[in-house]
């Protein structure tokens, strides 16, 4: 049995030129400014401390790299596995605690169990056969639900952390009264930025052009409200830790982690 079969970067080291080289070299320079910004909104979306999106960014697209089957192939944190982990863990623990971080620990591991598990039976090409109407569903799905978990932070609005998506609706409207239109300024602005730099140009990276904007319109409106700031983000990495396998996450894992496997495979 060939090596190549088990450690794929035998196979596409020997492609490397100096051209190639340069490019992934641009290519993982322009990756790393978009994915600051994203690594912390998804591992917010998550509810799990802003480190843990980088973190995630960091080393996640280094494993596939080296052991992933595809030479054209996107891996990281993305906004559906988020708002899945949160969704999983957020019933059972309270969202940025070590209980919380430590159940997405063991969801994770298991989900990767999962995916291994599939990719060595080559059960990977059932996803072929999953209807294109079901992932457009389940990405439309996902996105309502990322907007309706982040609306409590544009609009000042205090909502209880793991609430569903109906009671946060509710919760909303009966809070109404305590919107902030301050935040609610800096949240559209940037989201028109985006779409405006987009439009006209669409070379540029739009996503990031938003932030720059909303970040100095939320630095010059700091002096009129409050504005919940990200923080001070740990400038090293985390000590080595491992998932607890009690009864009660494996459970809650082991249901959980078959839906984040069928999402990576999609």
């Amino acid at each position: 049995m060939k090596f190549e079969v088990f450690f794929p970067f035998l196979i596409w080291f020997k492609l490397l030129t100096k051209e190639s080289i340069k490019a992934d070299f641009i290519a993982g320079l322009t990756g790393a400014v978009i994915v600051l910004p994203q690594g912390v909104a998804f591992a917010t979306i998550a509810g799990l401390p802003p480190e843990y999106g980088l973190y995630t960014a960091m080393v996640t697209p280094i494993i596939a790299a080296l052991f992933g089957s595809s030479f054209h192939l996107v891996s990281g944190p993305t906004t559906a596995i988020s708002i899945v982990v949160f969704s999983a863990v957020s019933h059972h623990a309270i969202p940025g605690t070590p209980e919380f971080v430590s159940m997405a620990l063991t969801l994770t591991f298991l989900a990767g169990v999962y995916q291994f598990t599939f990719g060595i039976a080559r059960m990977g090409s059932l996803v072929n056969f999953v209807s294109h109407t079901v992932v457009i569903g389940f990405t439309a799905g996902a996105a309502i639900l990322i907007a309706t978990s982040q609306l409590k932070h544009i609009t000042g609005i205090f909502v209880p952390k793991g609430e569903t998506f109906l009671h946060t609706w509710i919760e909303l409207y009966a809070g109404v009264g305590e919107l902030n239109p301050y935040l609610l300024v800096i949240g559209f602005s940037t989201l028109v930025s985006a779409l405006i730099a987009k439009h006209y140009m669409p070379k540029l990276p739009n996503l990031l052009i938003g932030m720059v904007f909303g970040s100095l319109l939320a630095l010059f409106l700091k002096d009129y409200t409050d504005i919940e700031l990200v923080g001070e983000i740990p400038a090293h990495l985390p000590p080595f830790s491992h998932p607890e396998f009690t009864f009660s996450n494996t459970k809650i894992a082991c249901t959980r982690g078959i839906c984040c496997c069928f999402i990576r495979f999609n």
